[in-house]
C-alpha cells in the first residue's frame, strides 16, 4: 500500500490536528515539512494553488482540508469516529464550531509578544514578516468578518469553561477520542506551545485532557523531500472512482473549487467524482502526470467553467 504523505507546516494548528490523529492511530507516514505561507511550488503543482495547510497525498490522490484528510485516516486506520460524517448532529456541530469560530478566536487572541519570541526561535524575522503580511491580505479578502479581540476573548472563555465542565471522562465524549477531540485540541495546542497563556493553567480537567492528547505524539514517520512526493505522484495512478460517484451532470466538465470563507484561491480541473461528502478534480502537469484532488463539499464552492 502506498504510504500516507503529509505536506504540513510545523507551526500550523490544523497540521498538528492531523499529526495527532496519525499518532493516535499509529499509522506510518511520510513527512514533507513546508512553509506555512506561499510560494510552495511543489504543493502548488499537486493542488493547483490551494493555500491551506495541511495537504495529504496517497500516490496520485491529493486530499485538501482536514475534513477530507480525517476521513482518509479513518478509512486507513479503521477508526470511523475520526470522520466527521460518522458522528451525530450534535458532535458535528461541535466540530464545526471548534474548527471555525474557536479557531478564529484563538488566532485573534494569539498575536502577542510571547508568540513572536517563540516563532522567532524556529523562523527568521523575514519569514515571520511574510507570514503576518500574508495573513493581513488574506483576512482583508475573506468572506467572514474580522473578529475583535474582545469578542475572541469571550468565545475562548466560554469554550474553555464548557470543556472543563464537560470533561468527566478521559475524552470529550467518552473513554475514546473522536474527531471532536482533535478539533478542540489543535487551537489549544497552538496557544499552549507558542503563547503560553496563564489563564489556561486554571482549568485542571482541560490541562489533563491536553496531556492525554499530547501523549499520542505524531506517530512513526519518515522525512521525504517535496521532489520525492512529486515523483510518487508521477509514478502512481489515481485510485478508481466508484460508478455511483460519476453520475453528476457536471462530470467530465471543467470546474473550479475554492473555500467559501477565507484563503479562497481556486483550484481548476475536470470534475471526475462527486459524492454527498466530496468533489474530485482531475489535474495534469508534466511534472506529476494526472492527479485527483479531493475537496469536501462542506465549506467549499464549485463553479462550472465555460
Amino acid at each position: 500500500m502506498t504510504r500516507f504523505i503529509l505536506h504540513h507546516g510545523p507551526l500550523s494548528p490544523f497540521s498538528e490536528k492531523v499529526r495527532a490523529m496519525l499518532g493516535y492511530t499509529r499509522l506510518h507516514w511520510h513527512s514533507v515539512p513546508t512553509l506555512e505561507v506561499p510560494p510552495r511550488p511543489a504543493l502548488a503543482l499537486l493542488t493547483g494553488g490551494y493555500r491551506r495547510m495541511p495537504v495529504a497525498q496517497i500516490g496520485a490522490d491529493i486530499f485538501c482540508d482536514t475534513r477530507i484528510i480525517a476521513a482518509e485516516i479513518a478509512r486507513l486506520s479503521e477508526t470511523p469516529t475520526l470522520a466527521v460524517e460518522n458522528l451525530d448532529d450534535h458532535h458535528q456541530q461541535f466540530v464545526q464550531h471548534a474548527d471555525q469560530r474557536v479557531f478564529q478566536a484563538g488566532m485573534t487572541q494569539s498575536f502577542t509578544l510571547t508568540l513572536i519570541r517563540n516563532v522567532l526561535k524556529v523562523r527568521s524575522l523575514w519569514e515571520l514578516c511574510r507570514f503576518i503580511w500574508d495573513r493581513i491580505i488574506m483576512n482583508c479578502r475573506a468572506n467572514i468578518p474580522l473578529m475583535q479581540r474582545s469578542q475572541a476573548h469571550a468565545i475562548m472563555n466560554h469554550h474553555i469553561a464548557a470543556l472543563e465542565s464537560q470533561l468527566h471522562d478521559d475524552f470529550l465524549f467518552g473513554s475514546q477520542p473522536t474527531v471532536a477531540d482533535f478539533s478542540a485540541y489543535h487551537t489549544l495546542w497552538y496557544l499552549k506551545r507558542l503563547c503560553q497563556p496563564q489563564w489556561l493553567d486554571t482549568y485542571p480537567r482541560v490541562n489533563a485532557w491536553l496531556t492525554r492528547m499530547e501523549a499520542f505524539g505524531n506517530g512513526q514517520h519518515q522525512l521525504i523531500s517535496a521532489s520525492e512526493a512529486l515523483d510518487i505522484a508521477r509514478c502512481s495512478e489515481p485510485r478508481t472512482i466508484a460508478s455511483e460517484d460519476k453520475q453528476d451532470p457536471l462530470i467530465g466538465n471543467p470546474v473550479r473549487i475554492a473555500p467559501a470563507d477565507y484563503a479562497m484561491t481556486p483550484t481548476h480541473g475536470i470534475l471526475v467524482g462527486c459524492s454527498s461528502q466530496r468533489w474530485i478534480l482531475a489535474r495534469s502537469a508534466l511534472e506529476i502526470g494526472t492527479v485527483h484532488v479531493h475537496f469536501p463539499r462542506h465549506g467549499y464552492q464549485l463553479t462550472p467553467l465555460e
